[in-house]
């Protein structure tokens, strides 16, 4: 409660089912014998490649250091920190009254009437987050570029910490809870664990003793549509939301400009908004924080990171996750029976990952039963010796059956463009599935 834009996550990943064909499609295909020059990528052959690839890659962004400069280190050192500040209340109300913290570590109970003036003094807790606790990024210290997964900064692969802020409650908080309505708005598509989050959050503010919880509807749009009135929430609403998928709040992509939401939130007195959402929603959370730093408004914009792709920087594991990876793996084992039933069977199946092949590897790999998996990370061909058609081919001749795995961005340079867009402004992508099974 005490930033005023920072990012948070579920300490752990809630499983739910997916709808049958929500987020896995699966295309099944049967080889006839007509591949003339097939070919595979795999990612063990590209793995020696891809180590230097990522060392180029790393080293690349790292031009504008000046390697020979006997401080580079703590140069780069104070660069990355900047970067990674949290922006602090503080830096835009300096002189913002803090209040000792109204979350309790041990009853975990909203404020009573049993502290003086309502809130705990300083003496009754413990073991809250300092400021400037930090937590190491990276705990590797790779030896040289041709290390396996190595991510350099300079050639030589020199030992530099990064570090980024603590998350957790503060012993300081500035914002009153009787004084706070907090927002809770879902955006872009679904995903398994929204509800969960949903309720955490509230649960979390009660405990904080914030009583005017809100939910908008609809995404973005819920602020601007006249025909959606806000939801009110609290525990007893949201207590069994986490049994159920989809979002008790409903999504959309896109929505109205920033400066009519930021307009709409002071006319309704939301001083705190929790967004739930991935990159174009984010895009659009940090908007409004700037809005709101513009017009000087005491608001706190958090942002809860939702992807099921699992591609967000700094993060282990982003929520639904699992729950995809799992739920893919029926898809694969169904290929897998229809392909290996079938003469010369090939099943192909298309997995959520329109930059990152997270979803497609962890489920080929957990099914045991995917001979390729294509992702957009590694560059791969149809044609020639090394191609997939080609592996392909050898596969059918030694097994019979092949069974592919293909993150849905992964070879678009193959399949023919489109300036087309969907609702939050994505390319939309051309289907490598079809292109694959089209190829003879």
């Amino acid at each position: 409660m005490e930033t005023l834009s920072h990012a948070i996550t579920p300490s752990s990943s809630p499983k739910f089912t997916l709808p049958r064909n929500d987020n896995v499609s699966r295309r099944l295909l049967r080889y006839r014998h007509g591949f003339s020059s097939l070919n595979l990528r795999t990612l063990r052959s590209q793995r020696r490649s891809r180590v230097f690839s990522k060392v180029e890659c790393s080293q690349s962004s790292n031009n504008n250091i000046d390697f020979s400069d006997p401080d580079w280190k703590s140069k780069f050192q104070q660069d990355f920190e900047k970067r990674f500040n949290i922006p602090h209340i503080t830096d835009i109300f300096p002189d913002a009254h803090s209040f000792p913290s109204t979350f309790c570590l041990r009853m975990r109970t909203p404020v009573t009437e049993d502290f003086a003036e309502g809130y705990p003094s300083d003496e009754e807790w413990h073991g809250y987050i300092n400021n400037k606790d930090r937590v190491l990024l990276k705990v590797i210290h790779y030896s040289s570029p041709t290390s396996a997964g190595a991510e350099c900064i300079d050639p030589n692969c020199s030992w530099v910490e990064q570090w980024v802020h603590r998350a957790g409650p503060r012993e300081k908080i500035y914002f009153k809870p009787e004084e706070v309505k907090a927002a809770i708005v879902t955006c872009g598509g679904l995903c398994p664990g929204l509800n969960d989050v949903i309720r955490q959050i509230v649960i979390t503010l009660e405990i904080y003793g914030v009583k005017n919880i809100v939910g908008i509807p609809f995404g973005y749009r819920g602020f601007s549509d006249k025909d959606l009135s806000e939801m009110p929430l609290s525990r007893k609403v949201v207590q069994n939301i986490h049994l159920s998928g989809g979002s008790l709040l409903g999504v959309s992509r896109g929505g109205p400009p920033v400066s009519e939401i930021v307009t709409r939130m002071e006319e309704r007195g939301i001083n705190m908004l929790f967004v739930l959402g991935g990159n174009g929603t984010h895009a659009g959370a940090n908007a409004i924080h700037n809005e709101c730093r513009k017009r000087k408004l005491k608001v706190a914009v958090v942002g809860v990171p939702k992807t099921i792709d699992n591609d967000i920087l700094l993060m282990d594991k982003t929520f639904g996750f699992d729950t995809a990876v799992e739920e893919a793996q029926r898809a694969i084992n169904s290929a897998y029976i229809e392909a290996h039933s079938a003469y010369h069977g090939i099943g192909i199946v298309k997995l959520m990952g329109r930059s990152s092949g997270f979803i497609a590897m962890q489920s080929s790999l957990a099914s045991g039963q995917v001979d390729i998996c294509l992702i957009p990370e590694v560059p791969f061909h149809l044609h020639g010796p090394h191609g997939v058609l080609r592996h392909l081919k050898y596969l059918i001749e030694t097994k019979g059956s092949a069974v592919v795995c293909v993150a849905e961005g992964a070879g678009q340079n193959l399949v023919e463009k489109t300036n087309a867009t969907d609702a939050s402004g994505n390319i939309v992508l051309g289907d490598f599935g079809v292109h694959i099974q089209q190829e003879d």
